[in-house]
């Protein structure tokens, strides 16, 4: 057969012509293939609860990984892009992390941000505001965000406590929305409100705080009010809202809503990782619970006061915090008055924690026989992904449980 028959000479351009006509058809179909939504988180523990729901759908972004601030945190280009890319953000609130307010509006204008604050039937705890916290601070137990309750499985001492319950510390949804909006006018007052810091920015060795004892006598005796609360605006309410396991289970509910809202296909597959991962913090709830049975009532000094939720959640007490606001110094009289508490209390533990030098906790412990150990807010030392959470409450109980016991 002759290679010049006209029939078989015009082959190859009709194979041409299908080739690129199946391509057209595959870039069509393409156009309308489903991508799941991209999501960006801001800090650890949130960005673990959000993975949990996502798993094996698609991993969120984190911003705020390691030890860095959610206060004084700034964006590199790469995670400004992120922002600009993204689908829906998901983050504590401006009272948590107070550097992202601006970008979240004027980064991430084409995302849904989704402040995590804001869940219904978050239990809402308000700041301390001395370093003293009393013997026995529950009482302000503070303001259930909706109607859901997550207390169904939670059957230890907080049934007394609710009968306490205060009515001058709940506050209502609409005040919150008034004095959140009004939030921004004051915020640049409130710079020294950073609870989770970066190691550089805060080694203050002895020296330092006695140099700085006399601006802040002030502050440590918790006179200003406004300093007490370490500048957050959120209704007066404590920002460590994860440290409630309780609370996680109110923002999965959140989560996978807005997940299923935004990606139906998968609406299934968030469902049952959100299941599954509630039913997991339920019973690591109950297991911490019983783990610290044996040291509740023992008094102990926090380095800061982020653990509120943790301690109200599972009934055990620290007696006072080395400092309200890790940014500013603590002064000679907040030194003297933690070591009084140490030696009045009988305290038996006073935490450090990783972000800053343990300096400041050796110069409480002097002349104590106190024990130390670290706590770790933000699971800075723990592998990012859906487990980091449950590690997180594990590492928390284990160290109270190994340096009280």
């Amino acid at each position: 057969m002759s290679a010049s028959n006209p029939r078989f000479s015009k082959l190859p351009g009709r194979k041409a012509l299908i080739a690129a006509g199946l391509f057209a058809t595959t870039l069509l179909a393409g156009s309308f293939a489903h991508a799941e939504p991209r999501v960006v988180t801001t800090i650890k523990p949130i960005h673990s609860l959000v993975s949990g729901v996502m798993e094996g759908v698609a991993t969120p972004d984190i911003l705020i990984d390691g030890a860095a601030s959610p206060h004084g945190f700034a964006l590199k280009p790469s995670q400004a892009a992120q922002l600009q890319d993204a689908d829906l953000v998901f983050w504590v609130g401006e009272s948590m992390e107070t550097a992202l307010a601006k970008a979240l509006t004027s980064v991430a204008g084409n995302a849904e941000v989704i402040e995590l604050m804001e869940a219904p039937g978050l239990t809402l705890l308000p700041y301390r505001t001395s370093a003293g916290f009393g013997a026995h601070d529950h009482g302000d137990h503070g303001h259930d965000h909706g109607e859901d309750d997550h207390d169904d499985d939670d059957d230890h001492a907080h049934d007394k406590h609710d009968e306490d319950h205060d009515d001058d510390h709940a506050h209502g949804h609409d005040d919150h929305d008034k004095d959140h909006d009004e939030h921004e006018e004051h915020a640049d007052g409130h710079d020294g409100h950073d609870h989770d810091h970066d190691d550089d920015d805060h080694k203050h060795d002895e020296h330092e705080h006695d140099d700085h004892a006399k601006d802040h006598d002030d502050h440590d005796e918790g006179h200003d009010h406004a300093a007490g609360h370490d500048g957050h605006d959120h209704d007066g309410m404590d920002a460590h809202i994860w440290l409630d396991p309780n609370n996680a289970l109110a923002m999965i509910d959140v989560i996978v809503a807005e997940l299923a809202e935004n990606d139906a296909e998968n609406a299934d597959a968030y469902a049952a990782n959100a299941d599954a991962m509630k039913k997991r913090i339920t019973e690591l709830t109950a297991e911490i619970d019983n783990e610290l049975a044996d040291i509740r009532g023992r008094p102990f000094v926090v380095f800061h006061d982020a653990y509120h939720y943790f301690e109200d959640r599972f009934s055990v007490q620290a007696a006072g915090a080395i400092t309200l606001n890790p940014e500013t110094p603590a002064g000679a009289d907040r030194i003297s008055e933690v070591r009084e508490t140490i030696k009045d209390l009988g305290v038996v533990c006073v935490f450090s924690e990783p972000q800053f030098t343990p300096k400041l906790v050796n110069v409480v412990l002097e002349g104590s026989n106190a024990k130390t150990a670290v706590l770790d807010p933000l699971g800075t030392g723990i592998e990012n992904g859906p487990g980091l959470y449950e590690a997180l409450l594990r590492k928390t109980a284990a160290s109270m449980n190994d340096c009280l016991s």
